[in-house]
C-alpha cells in the first residue's frame, strides 16, 4: 500500500438531469477521486478552495483519512460548475463555469508530498500538471486525465505531458479528438505510441477499453438500473483504478491493470446512482464486494 497524490479541482456543482436537479452540491475531480481512492490507500490532495467552502465538506475527506495539507483555502469563492444532461447521459452540457479561486491556482506541494509514489493528475491545465510532476521525486506510477478544452487549446503541452506519464485515462470522444482517429482500437495504439505505457478509454454506460503492450481488455459497465447523475464517474473510475494499483503495489502488470479497471468500473457504478458525491459518502467495503460478485456474473 502506497500514498496517492492527486491534484485537481475541489468544487461545487449545480446539475440538472432527467431525474432531478441539485444546486451547489459537492463536486470536483479531486473530491470524487479522493473519496474512492482513500478506500484503498492513503490519499494526499493538492487543490484550492474559497472562503465559502464548508467545514463539513472538508470533514468528509478527513473522515476518510485524506491528507489535506496541500488543500489551500484562500479569499474568494470556490470553483463552480453548472451543467445539465439530456436523454444522452454520456455527454454533459456545460451551462456555466466560474473558475473563481481556481483561476489563479498554482499547485505547490508540501515537502511531505514530494516523495509520493503514485501520482494522479486530474483534469487541469497540462502546464499545471507538469508543474506538479516537476515537484515529485521519482514517482513509481503517474497517471493523467484531460478534456476537450486542453486538447484544443494546449495540444503541444499535452503531448509533452504524455511523454512523462505511465497511464492516460481519457473518454472516447477525447481519444478521437486527440488522435484524429475514429476507431478506438487504432486510437489507443496511437496514444501509447506517444508515451504512456497504458491507456484506458472510459466509455460511460458502455464500459471501458484498456490497451497496454499490444493487448486489449474490454468490458461493459456494471448494469445500473437508474442513472441519476453521471458527473464524476470518470474521476471515481480513476480513483478505483489508482486505488487498486497502489494497494497491490506491483507496478503495471497486465493482470493488475485488468483488475484496476474492474475496480474503477465498479466505483463509477456507485457514483451515477446519486447526485454529486451522494452515493460515496457512506459507501462501505461490503457493498463493493457484493457488487463485484454481481459484476463477475455479468462478465463471466
Amino acid at each position: 500500500m502506497s500514498d496517492i497524490l492527486v491534484v485537481g479541482s475541489v468544487a461545487y456543482d449545480s446539475i440538472k438531469t432527467p431525474l432531478g436537479q441539485v444546486e451547489r452540491t459537492l463536486g470536483g475531480s479531486a473530491n470524487y477521486f479522493s473519496l474512492v481512492a482513500s478506500m484503498f490507500s492513503p490519499v494526499r490532495v493538492v487543490g484550492v478552495v474559497g472562503e465559502d467552502y464548508a467545514d463539513s465538506d472538508l470533514e468528509l475527506l478527513r473522515s476518510r483519512s485524506v491528507d489535506l495539507e496541500g488543500l489551500k483555502k484562500v479569499p474568494g469563492k470556490t470553483f463552480h460548475w453548472q451543467g445539465r444532461y439530456e436523454a444522452d447521459m454520456n455527454e454533459a452540457i456545460t451551462l456555466k463555469t466560474e473558475l473563481n479561486v481556481f483561476e489563479n491556482f498554482n499547485p505547490s506541494l508540501p515537502p511531505t508530498y514530494a516523495g509520493s509514489r503514485y501520482v494522479f493528475l486530474a483534469n487541469i491545465d497540462p502546464d499545471l500538471q507538469m508543474r506538479v510532476l516537476d515537484q515529485v521525486k521519482g514517482p513509481q506510477l503517474v497517471g493523467a486525465d484531460t478534456m476537450n478544452f486542453w486538447i484544443e487549446s494546449k495540444r503541444p503541452q499535452l503531448l509533452e505531458l504524455l511523454r512523462r506519464i505511465d497511464v492516460l485515462l481519457i473518454n472516447e470522444a477525447e481519444a478521437r479528438q486527440l488522435t484524429g482517429q475514429w476507431n478506438i482500437v487504432q486510437s489507443v495504439k496511437t496514444l501509447t505510441d506517444w508515451g504512456p505505457k497504458a491507456v484506458v478509454v472510459k466509455r460511460g454506460e458502455y464500459g471501458f477499453v484498456l490497451f497496454s503492450e499490444g493487448r486489449h481488455f474490454i468490458l461493459p459497465a456494471f448494469p445500473v438500473a437508474e442513472v441519476k447523475d453521471p458527473t464524476g464517474a470518470g474521476d471515481t473510475f480513476a480513483g478505483g483504478f489508482f486505488g487498486y494499483l497502489s494497494r497491490v503495489d506491483k507496478g503495471l502488470s497486465w493482470p493488475d491493470l485488468k483488475q484496476a479497471c474492474i475496480h474503477g468500473c465498479l466505483m463509477a457504478s456507485f457514483t451515477v446512482e446519486d447526485f454529486g458525491v451522494g452515493s460515496l459518502r457512506q459507501l462501505q467495503w461490503p457493498e463493493i464486494e457484493g457488487r463485484r460478485a454481481q459484476y463477475e456474473e455479468v462478465i463471466r
